[in-house]
């Protein structure tokens, strides 16, 4: 049984350390691109499936509570959370369309969107993100290798260097953590 921990542990340490050496310029840009929008009063978005829907709440809620630092809120919506639109929209157009209907309402050109999807092609995930496209936002995406559909709408892919959905949503968490750290510090000028 420890050998199955420290397998798995090292699986995941070695993914994330390849991943982020192939992404370092992109995380910078993700955080550069989030900084800009909260400093100038503009919000972020987040939205995928499953783990990754559990993820953009997680996330949300560094921005909008805090993260580290007791400061000011920071306009962050989980966009998986409001169950009444996502069934009434599930029901009356497509579960496609939950989180493009969302962003289309709520999106303004200058917000972020990010979107997280393990393999890249969650037809929800790439709806919501090609109509934050068309609304004039920044789409930071976040995928497994490949990038997948996702890629075509994505202003910044975060390609996590596994097929292994366990090790991508591992490493997705690590970086919008350090994305979030970043960007708190920026805020508060550090």
């Amino acid at each position: 049984m420890i050998d199955d921990f420290k397998k798995a542990v090292e699986e995941s340490c070695i993914v994330k350390t390849e991943s982020f050496g192939v992404n370092k310029e992109k995380l910078v840009e993700a955080v550069e691109e989030i900084y800009g929008a909260l400093s100038t009063e503009k919000k972020v978005l987040l939205f995928g499936n499953g783990g990754s829907a559990a993820d953009a709440q997680h996330i949300a809620a560094e921005f909008m509570v805090r993260l580290k630092e007791n400061r000011k809120a920071y306009p962050a919506i989980a966009l998986t959370t409001d169950t009444s639109v996502i069934t009434a929209c599930s029901n009356d157009f497509s579960f496609e369309k939950i989180f493009a209907r969302q962003i289309e309402a709520l999106g303004k050109s200058g917000d972020i969107a990010i979107a997280m999807s393990t393999s890249g092609n969650s037809p929800n995930v790439v709806a919501g993100a090609f109509e934050a496209k068309k609304k004039g936002m920044t789409v930071i995406g976040f995928t497994g290798d490949g990038g997948g559909r996702l890629k075509e709408s994505a202003d910044i892919l975060i390609e996590v260097k596994s097929n292994d959905a366990r090790r991508i949503q591992e490493s997705h968490i690590t970086f919008l953590h350090i994305i979030c750290t970043v960007v708190e510090n920026r805020l508060l000028g550090r």
